[in-house]
């Protein structure tokens, strides 16, 4: 039973800190499909004030290259390049990335999370698609899906140790 109580004492202080560090330098949280070449498909920057959503492929470096592509442009050090491109795009330097993986995000929003925001994103990701039923930006898409499923708060920590929610120091 002590061990059970360290164990949340633990995942506690680590969220805490998290959080704290926000008051300095947000943290940027990336939906990464790893069935798409390790693709970032959709990311947030979360701070104490909140989280605003941004699209990866509309986020760019001095270089043109995108936050989608990070992992087919920059193998050897994606996450030192989303920071980069979170830098030049948007003028703060996130030095903590979250990543979530489909597994994560459908144990916590459930199994049609993925579905869900593809029903309601127009652009659904990929250009002359005519067979996309949606009205809503990215953003708006996810945030509905979100609101829709709603969250299972106790499989964050689950996730965590299973590796499928990742903590990037960069």
């Amino acid at each position: 039973m002590k061990k059970i109580a360290l164990i949340i004492l633990v995942i506690v202080a680590i969220i805490f800190a998290l959080l704290a560090t926000t008051i300095f330098s947000p943290i940027l949280i990336v939906a990464e499909d790893t069935g798409e070449d390790a693709s970032i498909d959709m990311a947030a920057k979360f701070s104490i004030i909140g989280y605003d959503w941004v699209y990866p492929g509309s986020s760019v470096n001095a270089q043109g290259q995108t936050l989608h592509n990070v992992h087919i442009d920059n193998p050897k050090d994606p996450y030192g390049a989303a920071r980069d491109i979170m830098t030049y795009s948007y003028n703060y330097t996130p030095h903590i990335i979250a990543s979530v993986n489909n597994d994560a995000a459908q144990a916590i929003f459930g199994n049609s999370i993925v579905d869900d925001i593809r029903a309601n994103d127009a652009y659904n990701g990929y250009a002359g698609n005519e067979n996309v039923p949606g009205t809503m930006d990215r953003g708006d898409a996810v945030d509905t899906a979100m609101s829709k499923n709603g969250m299972n708060i106790f499989q964050v920590p689950i996730q965590i140790l299973m590796g499928n929610i990742r903590f990037i120091f960069v």
